[in-house]
Protein backbone atom coordinates (compact mmCIF):
# COMPACT_ATOMS: atom_id res chain seq x y z
CA UNK A 1 0.00 0.00 0.00
CA UNK A 2 1.50 3.32 -1.11
CA UNK A 3 0.73 6.89 -0.12
CA UNK A 4 -1.02 7.45 -3.43
CA UNK A 5 -3.25 4.43 -2.84
CA UNK A 6 -4.10 5.70 0.63
CA UNK A 7 -4.99 9.12 -0.74
CA UNK A 8 -7.06 7.72 -3.59
CA UNK A 9 -8.96 5.51 -1.15
CA UNK A 10 -9.99 8.69 0.72
CA UNK A 11 -10.99 10.35 -2.57
CA UNK A 12 -13.24 7.39 -3.38
CA UNK A 13 -14.91 7.73 0.03
CA UNK A 14 -15.68 11.34 -0.85
CA UNK A 15 -17.20 10.32 -4.18
CA UNK A 16 -19.30 7.65 -2.48
CA UNK A 17 -20.59 10.20 0.04
CA UNK A 18 -21.49 12.55 -2.81
CA UNK A 19 -23.38 9.77 -4.59
CA UNK A 20 -25.09 8.81 -1.34
CA UNK A 21 -26.25 12.39 -0.80
CA UNK A 22 -27.64 12.56 -4.34
CA UNK A 23 -29.64 9.38 -3.66
CA UNK A 24 -30.89 10.82 -0.35
CA UNK A 25 -32.13 13.96 -2.14
CA UNK A 26 -33.82 11.99 -4.95
CA UNK A 27 -35.11 8.91 -3.13
CA UNK A 28 -38.43 9.21 -1.27
CA UNK A 29 -37.78 5.93 0.53
CA UNK A 30 -34.48 7.07 2.01
CA UNK A 31 -36.12 10.33 3.06
CA UNK A 32 -38.98 8.58 4.83
CA UNK A 33 -36.50 6.33 6.62
CA UNK A 34 -34.23 9.31 7.44
CA UNK A 35 -31.30 7.21 6.29
CA UNK A 36 -28.00 9.00 6.89
CA UNK A 37 -26.01 9.63 3.72
CA UNK A 38 -23.09 7.66 5.15
CA UNK A 39 -25.28 4.55 5.48
CA UNK A 40 -26.41 4.90 1.85
CA UNK A 41 -22.83 5.44 0.64
CA UNK A 42 -21.58 2.51 2.70
CA UNK A 43 -24.32 0.31 1.26
CA UNK A 44 -23.26 1.26 -2.28
CA UNK A 45 -19.63 0.47 -1.47
CA UNK A 46 -20.69 -2.86 0.01
CA UNK A 47 -22.61 -3.78 -3.14
CA UNK A 48 -19.68 -2.82 -5.37
CA UNK A 49 -17.11 -4.56 -3.18
CA UNK A 50 -15.90 -8.17 -3.05
CA UNK A 51 -18.89 -9.44 -1.06
CA UNK A 52 -21.45 -8.77 -3.81
CA UNK A 53 -19.90 -7.54 -7.09
CA UNK A 54 -16.80 -9.68 -6.52
CA UNK A 55 -18.90 -12.82 -5.99
CA UNK A 56 -21.01 -12.12 -9.08
CA UNK A 57 -17.89 -11.50 -11.17
CA UNK A 58 -16.34 -14.72 -9.89
CA UNK A 59 -19.46 -16.64 -10.90
CA UNK A 60 -19.17 -15.18 -14.41
CA UNK A 61 -15.51 -16.13 -14.66
CA UNK A 62 -13.95 -12.69 -14.03
CA UNK A 63 -11.54 -13.68 -11.25
CA UNK A 64 -9.78 -10.32 -11.23
CA UNK A 65 -12.60 -8.81 -9.16
CA UNK A 66 -12.64 -11.42 -6.39
CA UNK A 67 -10.36 -9.64 -3.90
CA UNK A 68 -11.68 -6.09 -4.14
CA UNK A 69 -14.81 -6.14 -6.23
CA UNK A 70 -14.98 -3.00 -8.34
CA UNK A 71 -12.28 -1.55 -6.08
CA UNK A 72 -8.68 -2.71 -5.77
CA UNK A 73 -7.33 -4.83 -2.95
CA UNK A 74 -5.10 -1.98 -1.61
CA UNK A 75 -8.14 0.31 -1.41
CA UNK A 76 -10.05 -2.30 0.58
CA UNK A 77 -7.01 -2.62 2.84
CA UNK A 78 -7.02 1.13 3.51
CA UNK A 79 -10.74 1.14 4.20
CA UNK A 80 -10.42 -1.78 6.62
CA UNK A 81 -7.88 0.16 8.74
CA UNK A 82 -9.70 3.52 8.77
CA UNK A 83 -12.47 2.73 11.31
CA UNK A 84 -9.99 1.89 14.04
CA UNK A 85 -8.23 5.24 13.47
CA UNK A 86 -11.25 7.49 12.98
CA UNK A 87 -13.20 6.24 15.99
CA UNK A 88 -10.58 7.86 18.25
CA UNK A 89 -11.20 11.21 16.53
CA UNK A 90 -14.96 10.82 17.02
CA UNK A 91 -14.68 10.06 20.72
CA UNK A 92 -11.91 12.57 21.44
CA UNK A 93 -14.16 15.37 20.15
CA UNK A 94 -17.20 14.19 22.09
CA UNK A 95 -16.97 16.80 24.87
CA UNK A 96 -14.54 19.31 23.35
CA UNK A 97 -15.77 22.87 22.95
CA UNK A 98 -18.58 22.53 25.47
CA UNK A 99 -18.29 23.48 29.11
CA UNK A 100 -18.36 20.48 31.41
CA UNK A 101 -21.25 21.31 33.80
CA UNK A 102 -21.07 20.90 37.54
CA UNK A 103 -22.63 17.74 38.89
CA UNK A 104 -25.48 19.51 40.70
CA UNK A 105 -26.33 21.39 37.53
CA UNK A 106 -27.02 18.27 35.57
CA UNK A 107 -28.34 15.73 38.10
CA UNK A 108 -31.82 17.18 38.56
CA UNK A 109 -32.64 17.33 34.86
CA UNK A 110 -30.58 14.43 33.56
CA UNK A 111 -31.14 12.00 36.45
CA UNK A 112 -34.31 10.37 35.09
CA UNK A 113 -32.85 10.31 31.58
CA UNK A 114 -29.64 8.70 32.83
CA UNK A 115 -31.53 6.03 34.75
CA UNK A 116 -33.50 5.10 31.64
CA UNK A 117 -30.40 5.14 29.44
CA UNK A 118 -28.41 2.92 31.81
CA UNK A 119 -31.33 0.50 32.14
CA UNK A 120 -31.57 0.22 28.35
CA UNK A 121 -27.80 -0.12 27.86
CA UNK A 122 -27.12 -2.60 30.66
CA UNK A 123 -30.26 -4.53 29.76
CA UNK A 124 -28.84 -5.16 26.29
CA UNK A 125 -26.01 -7.10 27.92
CA UNK A 126 -28.51 -9.07 30.01
CA UNK A 127 -30.59 -10.01 26.95
CA UNK A 128 -27.51 -10.76 24.83
CA UNK A 129 -25.70 -12.91 27.39
CA UNK A 130 -28.86 -14.87 28.22
CA UNK A 131 -29.31 -15.56 24.51
CA UNK A 132 -25.65 -16.62 24.31
CA UNK A 133 -25.96 -18.99 27.25
CA UNK A 134 -29.31 -20.57 26.33
CA UNK A 135 -29.41 -20.64 22.52
CA UNK A 136 -26.47 -19.17 20.63
CA UNK A 137 -23.81 -21.15 22.47
CA UNK A 138 -25.45 -24.56 23.03
CA UNK A 139 -27.22 -24.73 19.64
CA UNK A 140 -25.05 -22.72 17.26
CA UNK A 141 -21.66 -23.14 18.93
CA UNK A 142 -20.91 -19.41 19.19
CA UNK A 143 -18.55 -18.17 21.93
CA UNK A 144 -19.84 -16.24 24.98
CA UNK A 145 -18.49 -13.01 23.44
CA UNK A 146 -21.57 -12.98 21.20
CA UNK A 147 -23.52 -11.83 24.27
CA UNK A 148 -21.92 -8.37 24.03
CA UNK A 149 -22.89 -7.79 20.40
CA UNK A 150 -26.31 -6.20 21.02
CA UNK A 151 -24.82 -3.37 23.09
CA UNK A 152 -21.79 -2.99 20.84
CA UNK A 153 -23.90 -2.86 17.67
CA UNK A 154 -27.06 -1.09 18.84
CA UNK A 155 -25.88 1.27 21.58
CA UNK A 156 -22.37 1.63 20.23
CA UNK A 157 -23.20 1.88 16.53
CA UNK A 158 -21.02 1.42 13.47
CA UNK A 159 -18.11 3.37 14.91
CA UNK A 160 -17.81 1.29 18.05
CA UNK A 161 -18.35 -1.98 16.19
CA UNK A 162 -15.62 -1.10 13.72
CA UNK A 163 -13.29 0.22 16.41
CA UNK A 164 -13.50 -3.05 18.35
CA UNK A 165 -12.52 -5.17 15.35
CA UNK A 166 -8.96 -5.70 16.56
CA UNK A 167 -10.19 -6.63 20.03
CA UNK A 168 -12.55 -9.25 18.60
CA UNK A 169 -9.73 -10.62 16.44
CA UNK A 170 -7.23 -10.75 19.32
CA UNK A 171 -9.72 -12.72 21.41
CA UNK A 172 -10.39 -15.28 18.69
CA UNK A 173 -13.78 -14.06 17.49
CA UNK A 174 -13.09 -11.97 14.34
CA UNK A 175 -16.64 -12.62 13.13
CA UNK A 176 -17.84 -10.44 16.00
CA UNK A 177 -17.01 -7.23 14.15
CA UNK A 178 -19.06 -8.12 11.07
CA UNK A 179 -22.02 -9.27 13.16
CA UNK A 180 -21.84 -6.09 15.25
CA UNK A 181 -21.69 -3.92 12.11
CA UNK A 182 -24.72 -5.75 10.73
CA UNK A 183 -26.58 -5.18 14.00
CA UNK A 184 -25.62 -1.50 13.91
CA UNK A 185 -27.20 -1.18 10.45
CA UNK A 186 -30.36 -2.94 11.63
CA UNK A 187 -30.39 -0.67 14.67
CA UNK A 188 -30.21 2.57 12.70
CA UNK A 189 -32.99 1.56 10.31
CA UNK A 190 -35.25 0.04 12.97
CA UNK A 191 -34.59 2.97 15.30
CA UNK A 192 -36.00 5.44 12.79
CA UNK A 193 -38.84 3.22 11.50
CA UNK A 194 -40.00 2.06 14.93
CA UNK A 195 -39.42 5.49 16.46
CA UNK A 196 -41.59 7.27 13.86
CA UNK A 197 -44.29 4.63 14.29
CA UNK A 198 -44.24 5.13 18.06
CA UNK A 199 -44.46 8.91 17.67
CA UNK A 200 -47.55 8.51 15.49
CA UNK A 201 -48.97 6.16 18.12
CA UNK A 202 -48.15 8.73 20.80
CA UNK A 203 -49.97 11.47 18.88
CA UNK A 204 -53.07 9.35 18.34
CA UNK A 205 -53.24 8.27 21.98
CA UNK A 206 -52.46 11.67 23.51
CA UNK A 207 -49.09 10.70 24.94
CA UNK A 208 -47.18 13.44 23.13
CA UNK A 209 -47.44 17.01 24.37
CA UNK A 210 -46.18 19.54 21.85
CA UNK A 211 -46.60 17.87 18.47
CA UNK A 212 -49.93 17.27 16.78
CA UNK A 213 -48.74 15.46 13.68
CA UNK A 214 -45.66 13.25 13.74
CA UNK A 215 -43.03 13.53 11.03
CA UNK A 216 -44.49 16.85 9.80
CA UNK A 217 -41.15 17.86 8.32
CA UNK A 218 -40.53 20.12 5.38
CA UNK A 219 -39.26 18.69 2.10
CA UNK A 220 -35.84 20.22 2.77
CA UNK A 221 -35.67 18.53 6.18
CA UNK A 222 -36.60 15.19 4.65
CA UNK A 223 -33.90 15.62 2.01
CA UNK A 224 -31.38 16.57 4.70
CA UNK A 225 -30.61 20.05 3.38
CA UNK A 226 -31.20 23.64 4.49
CA UNK A 227 -33.32 26.02 2.45
CA UNK A 228 -31.24 29.00 1.30
CA UNK A 229 -32.90 31.35 3.80
CA UNK A 230 -32.23 28.90 6.66
CA UNK A 231 -28.58 28.24 5.87
CA UNK A 232 -26.10 29.12 8.61
CA UNK A 233 -22.39 29.04 9.26
CA UNK A 234 -20.98 25.59 9.93
CA UNK A 235 -18.74 26.95 12.70
CA UNK A 236 -17.22 30.15 14.13
CA UNK A 237 -13.90 31.57 13.01
CA UNK A 238 -12.03 31.70 16.31
CA UNK A 239 -8.56 32.35 14.88
CA UNK A 240 -7.44 34.52 11.97
CA UNK A 241 -6.50 32.41 8.94
CA UNK A 242 -3.42 34.60 8.42
CA UNK A 243 -1.96 32.98 11.55
CA UNK A 244 -3.56 29.54 11.47
CA UNK A 245 -6.72 28.06 10.00
CA UNK A 246 -9.43 27.56 12.67
CA UNK A 247 -9.95 24.01 11.44
CA UNK A 248 -6.22 23.29 11.87
CA UNK A 249 -6.09 24.55 15.47
CA UNK A 250 -9.20 22.55 16.37
CA UNK A 251 -7.67 19.45 14.84
CA UNK A 252 -4.60 20.12 17.00
CA UNK A 253 -6.83 20.12 20.10
CA UNK A 254 -8.39 16.81 19.04
CA UNK A 255 -4.91 15.41 18.43
CA UNK A 256 -3.83 16.46 21.93
CA UNK A 257 -6.82 14.65 23.41
CA UNK A 258 -5.91 11.49 21.48
CA UNK A 259 -2.28 11.68 22.59
CA UNK A 260 -3.37 12.04 26.22
CA UNK A 261 -5.69 9.08 25.76
CA UNK A 262 -2.84 7.03 24.28
CA UNK A 263 -0.64 7.91 27.25
CA UNK A 264 -3.41 6.90 29.68
CA UNK A 265 -3.92 3.59 27.90
CA UNK A 266 -0.18 2.90 27.89
CA UNK A 267 0.01 3.69 31.63
CA UNK A 268 -2.92 1.38 32.42
CA UNK A 269 -1.43 -1.41 30.32
CA UNK A 270 1.95 -1.05 32.03
CA UNK A 271 0.30 -1.00 35.46
CA UNK A 272 -1.63 -4.14 34.55
CA UNK A 273 1.57 -5.88 33.47
CA UNK A 274 3.22 -5.00 36.77
CA UNK A 275 0.37 -5.95 39.10
CA UNK A 276 -2.08 -8.54 37.79
CA UNK A 277 -1.29 -9.52 34.19
CA UNK A 278 -0.29 -13.03 35.27
CA UNK A 279 -3.84 -13.67 36.50
CA UNK A 280 -5.95 -11.63 34.09
CA UNK A 281 -5.51 -9.10 31.29
CA UNK A 282 -8.16 -6.50 30.46
CA UNK A 283 -6.41 -3.29 29.39
CA UNK A 284 -4.26 -5.21 26.94
CA UNK A 285 -7.39 -5.62 24.81
CA UNK A 286 -9.04 -2.24 25.45
CA UNK A 287 -8.89 -0.06 22.31
CA UNK A 288 -7.75 3.56 22.29
CA UNK A 289 -11.02 5.38 21.64
CA UNK A 290 -12.61 5.32 25.15
CA UNK A 291 -9.36 6.69 26.61
CA UNK A 292 -9.26 9.31 23.83
CA UNK A 293 -12.65 10.43 25.14
CA UNK A 294 -11.20 10.73 28.64
CA UNK A 295 -8.35 12.72 27.12
CA UNK A 296 -10.95 15.03 25.57
CA UNK A 297 -12.58 15.61 28.95
CA UNK A 298 -9.18 16.44 30.48
CA UNK A 299 -8.37 18.87 27.67
CA UNK A 300 -11.81 20.51 27.97
CA UNK A 301 -11.40 20.98 31.73
CA UNK A 302 -8.14 22.83 31.03
CA UNK A 303 -9.87 24.87 28.32
CA UNK A 304 -12.68 25.80 30.71
CA UNK A 305 -10.09 27.21 33.08
CA UNK A 306 -7.63 28.88 30.69
CA UNK A 307 -9.38 29.72 27.40
CA UNK A 308 -10.64 33.28 27.96
CA UNK A 309 -10.95 34.13 24.25
CA UNK A 310 -13.12 31.22 23.21
CA UNK A 311 -10.62 29.74 20.78
CA UNK A 312 -12.27 26.31 20.83
CA UNK A 313 -15.66 26.31 19.13
CA UNK A 314 -18.15 23.52 19.77
CA UNK A 315 -19.63 23.71 16.27
CA UNK A 316 -16.20 23.25 14.70
CA UNK A 317 -15.62 20.21 16.90
CA UNK A 318 -18.95 18.79 15.76
CA UNK A 319 -17.89 19.26 12.13
CA UNK A 320 -14.63 17.39 12.74
CA UNK A 321 -16.46 14.66 14.62
CA UNK A 322 -19.16 14.37 11.97
CA UNK A 323 -16.65 14.25 9.11
CA UNK A 324 -14.67 11.49 10.81
CA UNK A 325 -17.84 9.54 11.61
CA UNK A 326 -19.13 9.74 8.02
CA UNK A 327 -15.84 8.41 6.63
CA UNK A 328 -15.78 5.75 9.33
CA UNK A 329 -19.29 4.46 8.55
CA UNK A 330 -18.70 4.29 4.79
CA UNK A 331 -15.37 2.47 5.14
CA UNK A 332 -16.74 0.10 7.80
CA UNK A 333 -19.77 -0.89 5.74
CA UNK A 334 -17.64 -1.19 2.60
CA UNK A 335 -15.53 -3.87 4.28
CA UNK A 336 -18.41 -5.66 6.02
CA UNK A 337 -18.37 -9.41 5.44
CA UNK A 338 -21.81 -10.53 4.26
CA UNK A 339 -20.57 -14.11 4.32
CA UNK A 340 -20.14 -13.98 8.10
CA UNK A 341 -23.70 -12.71 8.54
CA UNK A 342 -25.04 -15.34 6.11
CA UNK A 343 -23.22 -18.13 7.98
CA UNK A 344 -24.67 -16.90 11.29
CA UNK A 345 -28.02 -15.67 9.99
CA UNK A 346 -30.28 -17.21 12.64
CA UNK A 347 -28.14 -16.02 15.59
CA UNK A 348 -27.95 -12.61 13.91
CA UNK A 349 -31.75 -12.41 13.65
CA UNK A 350 -32.19 -13.57 17.25
CA UNK A 351 -29.79 -10.91 18.53
CA UNK A 352 -31.50 -8.21 16.46
CA UNK A 353 -34.99 -9.19 17.63
CA UNK A 354 -33.84 -9.51 21.24
CA UNK A 355 -32.32 -6.03 21.19
CA UNK A 356 -35.32 -4.43 19.49
CA UNK A 357 -37.86 -6.03 21.82
CA UNK A 358 -35.91 -5.05 24.92
CA UNK A 359 -35.45 -1.42 23.93
CA UNK A 360 -39.02 -0.86 22.76
CA UNK A 361 -40.41 -2.55 25.87
CA UNK A 362 -38.17 -0.45 28.12
CA UNK A 363 -39.37 2.74 26.43
CA UNK A 364 -43.07 1.89 26.63
CA UNK A 365 -43.01 0.46 30.15
CA UNK A 366 -40.25 2.37 31.96
CA UNK A 367 -39.99 5.85 30.41
CA UNK A 368 -43.34 7.12 31.72
CA UNK A 369 -42.58 5.69 35.16
CA UNK A 370 -39.13 7.30 35.37
CA UNK A 371 -39.42 10.71 33.75
CA UNK A 372 -41.86 13.08 35.49
CA UNK A 373 -42.14 15.70 32.73
CA UNK A 374 -42.53 15.04 29.00
CA UNK A 375 -41.65 11.38 29.29
CA UNK A 376 -42.48 10.65 25.66
CA UNK A 377 -40.45 13.47 24.10
CA UNK A 378 -37.48 12.74 26.36
CA UNK A 379 -37.67 8.96 26.29
CA UNK A 380 -37.93 8.72 22.51
CA UNK A 381 -34.40 10.13 22.27
CA UNK A 382 -33.05 7.37 24.48
CA UNK A 383 -34.92 4.78 22.43
CA UNK A 384 -33.36 6.12 19.24
CA UNK A 385 -29.89 6.08 20.73
CA UNK A 386 -30.30 2.61 22.20
CA UNK A 387 -31.42 1.17 18.87
CA UNK A 388 -29.22 3.22 16.59
CA UNK A 389 -26.83 6.00 17.52
CA UNK A 390 -27.05 9.43 19.13
CA UNK A 391 -28.05 10.99 15.81
CA UNK A 392 -31.05 8.64 15.61
CA UNK A 393 -32.18 9.81 19.02
CA UNK A 394 -31.82 13.44 17.98
CA UNK A 395 -33.86 12.81 14.81
CA UNK A 396 -36.70 11.30 16.82
CA UNK A 397 -36.64 14.13 19.36
CA UNK A 398 -36.76 16.58 16.45
CA UNK A 399 -39.91 14.90 15.16
CA UNK A 400 -41.54 14.68 18.60
CA UNK A 401 -40.49 18.20 19.63
CA UNK A 402 -39.84 20.18 16.43
CA UNK A 403 -39.70 23.59 18.13
CA UNK A 404 -37.65 22.46 21.14
CA UNK A 405 -40.36 23.42 23.62
CA UNK A 406 -39.57 20.65 26.09
CA UNK A 407 -36.30 20.10 28.01
CA UNK A 408 -35.68 16.93 25.98
CA UNK A 409 -32.53 18.16 24.23
CA UNK A 410 -30.99 19.68 27.34
CA UNK A 411 -31.68 16.61 29.46
CA UNK A 412 -30.37 14.32 26.72
CA UNK A 413 -27.17 16.36 26.44
CA UNK A 414 -26.50 16.35 30.19
CA UNK A 415 -27.23 12.63 30.32
CA UNK A 416 -24.63 12.00 27.60
CA UNK A 417 -21.88 13.47 29.78
CA UNK A 418 -22.38 10.73 32.35
CA UNK A 419 -23.52 8.00 29.98
CA UNK A 420 -21.04 8.11 27.09
CA UNK A 421 -17.89 7.50 29.15
CA UNK A 422 -19.26 4.06 30.05
CA UNK A 423 -21.86 2.73 27.59
CA UNK A 424 -22.29 3.09 23.84
CA UNK A 425 -18.58 2.80 23.13
CA UNK A 426 -17.27 3.90 26.50
CA UNK A 427 -15.21 2.03 29.07
CA UNK A 428 -17.82 -0.63 29.85
CA UNK A 429 -18.39 -1.36 26.16
CA UNK A 430 -14.67 -1.62 25.47
CA UNK A 431 -13.90 -3.68 28.58
CA UNK A 432 -16.91 -6.02 28.36
CA UNK A 433 -15.39 -8.16 25.62
CA UNK A 434 -12.05 -8.90 27.35
CA UNK A 435 -13.88 -9.34 30.67
CA UNK A 436 -16.19 -11.98 29.19
CA UNK A 437 -13.20 -13.62 27.51
CA UNK A 438 -11.16 -13.69 30.73
CA UNK A 439 -13.83 -14.49 33.34
CA UNK A 440 -16.64 -16.05 31.32
CA UNK A 441 -20.16 -14.67 30.82
CA UNK A 442 -21.60 -15.16 34.32
CA UNK A 443 -19.74 -12.36 36.18
CA UNK A 444 -20.66 -9.88 33.44
CA UNK A 445 -24.26 -11.09 33.43
CA UNK A 446 -24.48 -10.76 37.22
CA UNK A 447 -23.10 -7.23 37.21
CA UNK A 448 -25.36 -6.10 34.37
CA UNK A 449 -28.44 -7.59 36.05
CA UNK A 450 -27.59 -5.61 39.18
CA UNK A 451 -26.90 -2.43 37.20
CA UNK A 452 -30.15 -2.78 35.25
CA UNK A 453 -32.14 -3.44 38.42
CA UNK A 454 -30.53 -0.51 40.24
CA UNK A 455 -31.18 1.86 37.34
CA UNK A 456 -34.82 0.82 37.16
CA UNK A 457 -35.28 1.10 40.93
CA UNK A 458 -33.69 4.55 41.14
CA UNK A 459 -35.58 5.77 38.09
CA UNK A 460 -38.98 4.53 39.25
CA UNK A 461 -38.74 5.04 43.00
CA UNK A 462 -36.77 8.30 43.15
CA UNK A 463 -37.32 10.24 39.95
CA UNK A 464 -40.61 8.68 38.86
CA UNK A 465 -42.34 9.62 42.11
CA UNK A 466 -41.17 13.21 41.89
CA UNK A 467 -44.11 15.47 41.00
CA UNK A 468 -43.89 17.18 37.59
CA UNK A 469 -42.39 20.66 37.71
CA UNK A 470 -45.25 23.02 36.69
CA UNK A 471 -42.79 25.72 35.59
CA UNK A 472 -41.12 23.34 33.13
CA UNK A 473 -44.50 22.26 31.76
CA UNK A 474 -45.82 25.82 31.53
CA UNK A 475 -42.81 26.92 29.50
CA UNK A 476 -43.55 24.23 26.94
CA UNK A 477 -47.28 24.80 26.61
CA UNK A 478 -48.96 27.51 28.71
CA UNK A 479 -52.02 26.20 30.46
CA UNK A 480 -51.08 22.60 29.90
CA UNK A 481 -52.23 20.38 32.77
CA UNK A 482 -50.07 17.87 34.56
CA UNK A 483 -52.85 15.28 34.45
CA UNK A 484 -51.98 14.48 30.81
CA UNK A 485 -48.50 13.38 31.86
CA UNK A 486 -49.86 10.26 33.57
Amino acid sequence: MTGNEFGFALVLLGLLLGLGKWIRVKSKTSQKLFLPTSIIAGGIALLLGPGVFGRLAEGLGFDGFVEGGLFTEPIMEVWSTLPGLLISVVFAALFLGERIPKVKEAVSLAGPQLSLGIAMGAGQYVVGIILALTILGPIFGLPPLVGALIEVGFEGGHGTAAGLGETFADLGFPEGQDLALGLATVGVVSGVVIGIALINWGVRTGRTVVVEEAAAMSLAEQRGVFEREDQRAAAWMTTRPASVEPLAIHFAVVSLAIVIGRALLWALQELEQLLWADAVEVFAFVPLFPLAMVGGVIVQKVIDRLDRQGLVDREMMLRIQGFALDLLIVSALATLSLQVIAENFVPFVLLALGGILWNVSAFIVLARRMIPEFWFERGIGDLGQSLGVTATGLILMKVADPETKTPAYEAFGYKQLAFEPFFGGGLITAASIPIIAQFGPFPMLTVMVLVTGAAIAIGVLRFGRRPPDPDVIARARPGYGTERQA
